[in-house]
């Protein structure tokens, strides 16, 4: 998956010069890669997809917390581990739970304030996934 340890690469960040930003990833770009290697993935490794698939849907049942509360975690925690696919995936889930953009951002500000700049940076992203993914709730 699209994840980067140590920021190798810069994401998509506002601002920037129109050719930066055409080199910059697309949200729905990511999403779409994988979506279209998930058959190939499941053909692969078919145990561990299985279980890992299993997992995923376990872990974000609703439970003592929310669905939407648990894709909110999940996506501070995709701009601090800095998995470029991971946000863009997780920012179309919270909006499709219902998330509002205040609520998306608050998640940013706590994962800004766990992870420093480079968590700044990627909220950039967030942004980004937020307009390719759509409007949330309180726009």
């Amino acid at each position: 998956m699209a994840g980067r340890q140590g920021g190798e690469k810069k994401s998509k960040v506002h601002g920037l010069k129109s050719e930066e930003k055409d080199m910059a990833k697309d949200a729905k770009a990511l999403v779409e890669q994988v979506k279209r290697q998930h058959g190939a993935m499941v053909q692969g490794m078919p145990k561990v997809m299985e279980h890992f698939l299993a997992m995923m849907q376990a872990a974000e049942k609703d439970g003592a917390l929310s669905h939407k509360v648990k894709e909110l975690v999940t996506l501070g925690i995709s701009i601090a581990i800095r998995c470029d696919y991971c946000i863009a995936f997780h920012v179309a889930n919270c909006l499709k739970s219902g998330a509002t953009r205040e609520e998306i951002m608050e998640v940013c500000g706590v994962a800004i304030a766990m992870g420093g700049g480079p968590s700044y940076t990627y909220t950039a992203m967030v942004l980004d996934a937020v307009e390719a993914f759509g409007k949330a709730k309180d726009e």
